[in-house]
């Protein structure tokens, strides 16, 4: 299957069509960004490191009966997905508080929630990608209460095997961001779950292991993605 053109350049993905209208080519660049694209680097190897992560995870997602739009990897840096019609919707789900949850609400850092909290997101970056409601979604047609229920569930569904899959690899899972999309009439998990997208910390010292190693300046960003590859048992590919 051929790559024809770029379609989108984000902060740290592009996508391009294919000669097959059904698929596109994601590919991951060592781009990053945090605070809405406030603070850039671009990060040798983390291109690598993320496809291969998603890649990972996805097909583990898969044979838990999690639909998603990965089909294979290409490349160390590309990867060959379903075309999605996408909802311009982030769904997040915290297991503990942290970050802009704590801003917020003035909640003490790192506190465990008696359940997971799952909160919509519009995805707009010049808005700041502001928390928002199911009644918003429904008024604005973003989607329909039906779909916000299918998205919610399977948000949740991932969240409760992802926990149990990154315990085994002493990981906690913090939180996380999933956006999805339509395929022939069908919800599926599209975008990416790396490090990038959520949050994970060491059970036993609390360690940030994901951007928030961007973000704080904590430094061995992709050292330490590649340490949590290592604990889930991946083979990545850096050359």
């Amino acid at each position: 299957m051929e790559k024809i053109s770029q379609i989108t350049s984000g902060k740290a993905k592009s996508l391009y069509t294919t000669s097959d209208g059904n698929f596109l080519v994601m590919e991951f660049r060592d781009d990053t960004s945090a605070f809405d694209g406030k603070k850039t680097a671009a990060l040798e190897n983390k291109g690598k490191v993320n496809n291969q992560f998603n890649a990972f995870i996805m097909e583990y997602l898969s044979t838990q009966n999690i639909d998603t739009h990965f089909v294979k990897l290409l490349s160390s840096t590309e990867s060959l997905v379903k075309n999605l019609e996408m909802f311009p919707i982030e769904c997040v789900v915290r297991n503990r508080a942290t970050g802009s949850l704590c801003k917020r609400l003035g909640i003490e850092d790192g506190l465990i929630l008696e359940t997971p909290l799952f909160e919509f997101f519009l995805k707009d970056d010049d808005l700041g990608d502001p928390l928002i409601n199911d009644n918003h979604i429904i008024s604005f047609g973003w989607a329909n209460r039906e779909d916000l229920s299918v998205m919610q569930l399977m948000t949740l569904k991932v969240n409760d095997l992802l926990v149990n899959f990154f315990a085994k690899a002493n990981l906690l899972l913090i939180d996380f961001k999933l956006e999805f999309g339509k395929h022939d009439g069908k919800i599926v998990l599209g975008d990416e779950f790396t490090p990038d997208g959520c949050r994970l910390w060491d059970k036993d010292t609390l360690t940030k292991m994901d951007k928030d190693r961007f973000r704080q300046d904590l430094g061995n960003v992709i050292e330490t993605y590649g340490e949590v590859a290592d604990r889930l048992g991946m083979q990545i590919k850096l050359d």
